[in-house]
């Protein structure tokens, strides 16, 4: 992908990174950044949206042989051989993307990491943890609508890491290439999935064109 080219990933990084660009992806992804796109319509495309992803970030889950059977006779099917998943909002505006998630990993775990961007220097600050117990057997999907500095989505990574878990997921609906390049590069190992490349910070750290805050567009707070 031409995007992909322009920000300058090595190798190594752009195959850990994953650019969802299904046409309905599209479609969605254009009526969220719509500025007269309701709150309730809203909400429901970054759920949808979220389980799109969820396909993607789960592409490489391992199957093994189970013996179903059916109305009219036996026969073998493949099921996800014993996988176990968290899902890991950044919040708040992470919470509008778990139940997307949830709808196609029904059994998954939740965690929460709470950040919160200081509006001058913008770096994030940790306000709430709350994870399983068992996070560190699990896949860590973290998710997070926009990925702007890549501040808070690193702080959130870091932190899984000190807790023991190996294999994280970042799943973000729109990106900015400086978030990309930080997250990339602050973690060898974590696997990034966005809907959206856009194009570029601006001063205040807010992606171009992106959607707006996320957050308020999703709980309805924006303000007059």
């Amino acid at each position: 992908m031409a995007q992909l080219d322009a920000i300058g990933l090595t190798p190594e990084q752009r195959a850990r990174m994953t650019v969802v660009d299904h046409p309905m992806v599209q479609h969605k992804v254009a009526i969220l950044r719509d500025e007269s796109t309701g709150t309730k319509q809203f909400r429901d495309l970054v759920r949808e949206l979220a389980m799109f992803e969820g396909y993607e970030a789960t592409r490489d889950f391992p199957l093994e042989p189970v013996e179903v059977t059916t109305p009219l006779e036996t026969c073998t099917c493949h099921k996800i051989a014993g996988k176990k998943v968290a899902v890991v909002p950044i919040l708040r505006a992470g919470l509008g993307m778990v139940d997307g998630i949830l709808d196609l990993v029904p059994a998954a775990r939740v965690g929460h990491i709470g950040m919160y961007r200081d509006p001058e220097t913008h770096e994030p600050h940790e306000y709430y943890c709350k994870l399983p117990e068992d996070v560190d057997k699990r896949t860590c999907l973290v998710v997070d609508p926009m990925l702007a500095t890549g501040g808070s989505a690193i702080a959130a990574i870091d932190y899984l890491r000190r807790s023991g878990v190996s294999d994280v997921r970042l799943l973000v609906l729109v990106a900015a290439p400086e978030g990309v390049r930080a997250v990339l590069e602050a973690d060898p190992g974590v696997r990034l999935y966005t809907c959206a490349l856009d194009r570029e910070l601006n001063d205040h750290a807010y992606i171009l064109p992106g959607l707006g805050d996320a957050g308020d567009r999703i709980f309805g707070t924006l303000q007059p």
